[in-house]
Order: C-alpha cells, then sequence, then structure tokens
C-alpha cells in the first residue's frame, strides 16, 4: 500500500538495469511504486513479485489514461525512448529517462523541447554523479580542501569486455551497438567532469577498437579543456580490470589536483588525500551500500528527483542541461574522426 502523499510512481521498462532503480525506489522517502508496464508481461510479473509492486500492465496507452501516476521512470533502450517519451511528455507529469538520452543528439534536442512545450519536467537518469565518492569529491574541491584545482583524471578499467562472450552475461547488445565506450560509459564521466570541475571548453581525442568480435569503440583517451583553466583526461578500456574487490564498484581510479593536495579514489571506493609535501592519508567518509549499484546512486538520484520536485526546484540534469553532455560526447566523436581539438563554442553536432 502506497503511504499517504507519497508520490506513485510507474516504472516503464523491466529490462537489466530496472532492478538498480526499483532497488532504489525502496528506499526512497516521499514516493512509492504502484505500477510496472512492460511489453512483455512475463518479465513484468517477475519483477512486480521481486519488488513487491501491486500493478502491472503491458499497454502504455493504458498507463498513460490512468489519473493515479504521479511520477514515470523510463528505462527502456534509445530505439524505444521515441515512442515511449511521445506518449508521456504530453502529460504535464515529471519523467525521469535512463541514457543513453535519445537514439542521437537530435532526438534529445527534440525531447528536451517537447517537455519544455508541455511544461514536464524531464530528467535523465545520470547516476555517476550520485556516487558517494565523486559526491565527496565535489565537497572537498568545493570547501577548498584541494586549493585551486587544475587537473582531472579518470583510469576506467571495469575488465568486462574480453573474448567473444564479452557483456553476454548482462548487456548483449553492446557487441552491436556501433558506438560503445563513449556512449555507454565515458559520457557517465563527461557529466561527473562538469560536476567537478565546470564547463567544459574544448576536447581532443583518440578511440579504437580492442576486441574485434564486437561493433564500436571499447578504448580511447580523451582530453578535456575547462573554462577555469583545469584540465582533464579519460584513459578508459573496458577490456582491462583494475585493483578492486569489484571492480565494478567504481570501473576505474581518479585523481583530482589541485594548488594545495592531491584527492584520489582507489577502486574499493576508499579516498585518499595528499596535502601538498604531507604524506598521503586515508580521507573517511560515507561510502554507501556495498552491495547496491555505484553506493546506492539510484536511489541517491531518486531522492534527490522527488525532494526537488517537492521542494518545486529544479532537479539535478534536467533534459535541457544534460543536451550540453551530449554535445561533449558528440565533439568527442568529431575529435577522433578528423584528429583535431574541437572547441565547443559554437559547436554544432548537426553539422
Amino acid at each position: 500500500m502506497t503511504p499517504h502523499n507519497d508520490l506513485r510512481v510507474a516504472v516503464i521498462g523491466t529490462g537489466y538495469f530496472s532492478q538498480f532503480h526499483l532497488q532504489g525506489w525502496g528506499q526512497v522517502a516521499g514516493a512509492s511504486v504502484t505500477t510496472l508496464c512492460d511489453r512483455d508481461i512475463t518479465l513484468a510479473k517477475a519483477a512486480a513479485m521481486e519488488f513487491n509492486v501491486d500493478n502491472v500492465v503491458a499497454d502504455l496507452g493504458t498507463l498513460v489514461t490512468r489519473n493515479n501516476i504521479d511520477l514515470f521512470d523510463v528505462i527502456v533502450p534509445p530505439a524505444a525512448q521515441n515512442d515511449v517519451l511521445g506518449e508521456l511528455l504530453t502529460l504535464g507529469k515529471p519523467v525521469i529517462c535512463q541514457k543513453p538520452f535519445g537514439r542521437d543528439y537530435t532526438q534529445a534536442v527534440a525531447f528536451a523541447a517537447s517537455a519544455k512545450h508541455y511544461n514536464t519536467p524531464l530528467i535523465v537518469h545520470e547516476n555517476f554523479r550520485f556516487m558517494p565518492w565523486f559526491r565527496e569529491a565535489k565537497r572537498l574541491v568545493d570547501c577548498g580542501a584541494l586549493g585551486t584545482l587544475h587537473g582531472i583524471s579518470f583510469r576506467l578499467r571495469p575488465g568486462d569486455g574480453q573474448g567473444p562472450e564479452a557483456y553476454s552475461n548482462r548487456q548483449p547488445y553492446f557487441q552491436k551497438m556501433p558506438r560503445l565506450l563513449v556512449v555507454e560509459t565515458a559520457i557517465h564521466l563527461i557529466d561527473t567532469f562538469r560536476m567537478i570541475c565546470g564547463e567544459v571548453t574544448a576536447v581532443y581525442a583518440q578511440l579504437r577498437k580492442l576486441n574485434p568480435v564486437i561493433a564500436g569503440e571499447d578504448a580511447g583517451i580523451i582530453v578535456f579543456e575547462f573554462g577555469n583553466g583545469a584540465a582533464g583526461v579519460f584513459d578508459g578500456n573496458r577490456l582491462n580490470d583494475h585493483v578492486a574487490a569489484d571492480t565494478r564498484m567504481t570501473m576505474g581510479e581518479m585523481w583530482l589536483e589541485g594548488s594545495a593536495g592531491v584527492l584520489r579514489l582507489d577502486g574499493d571506493a576508499r579516498l585518499w588525500l595528499k596535502p601538498h609535501q604531507q604524506p598521503e592519508h586515508e580521507h573517511t567518509y560515507h561510502r554507501g551500500s556495498a552491495t547496491a549499484f555505484g553506493g546506492g546512486a539510484c536511489h541517491a538520484l531518486q531522492q534527490h528527483v522527488v525532494d526537488a520536485l517537492r521542494g518545486n526546484r529544479v532537479p539535478e540534469n534536467s533534459a535541457a542541461d544534460y543536451l550540453t553532455n551530449l554535445r561533449i560526447q558528440e565533439a568527442v566523436y568529431r575529435s577522433n574522426e578528423t584528429h583535431q581539438r574541437v572547441v565547443l563554442a559554437g559547436f554544432d553536432p548537426s553539422h
């Protein structure tokens, strides 16, 4: 039974990643999942039983005619997002949409424009920025613990992309994606880098494919320039792993460098602070749940959205703001194609 005054949430899509959304919703104060919707009704019923949801529907048209939904959480792949969002955005009710947001930049722009037209709050489910280690890193930067920030780097090494069976145990469609590493993974770090360091002004990228069985790129180095003068490096491949009890916990290691010291994230989500010319020591903080995805990143995002909506505030990662991430993503691909540095000012992904 939904507690009095809770926002009533409908989850659309019950594929692999929906389990993390549903786990998160189960801990959110002020909202409860009341309905699951999926064309695969068997899959939806199994999720409903696991997560104790009363109502299951297979038809989106049936769902949108009901007046007992306050918030929609869309967890479908880009190919299905157009039909789903086309129905939902006209309702004026808040929508959270899983990334990748649209099948391409043009469609994402259209989604954002439609949300504005219908005055529908549209938030992209970009959860890396809600991982506890990144939130704490942001807090330390903001309070001046590192002095003037001049560098950020992330070394991505989840180790799940080797051999002919790469990704098949979780998300086998990864093998056929024409774009993989940046669209699926580096986009998370683009958003996180912006959160910590500010706006990106230029990028340079070299992307490549290491595993011949997949269609898209699975390795690359991206150099970022920020408006405050800081520089960033994303160095990623999905074939090698890193030192961690669970290589998917942080998916890699990060270094933040400033005039007053260095902050290092290790693969076990520990933060290490080295003040300038002083020994490094562990910086203790609450690392979140060891069993939930990203230390509880889905729950943290969902709680943030519910709190923002109840307080009549714009949540982080509104569709309009997320378009900036997608412009940077397209600049990365353009840089790789042209072997040139791409300046974001005036860059038009459609040309």
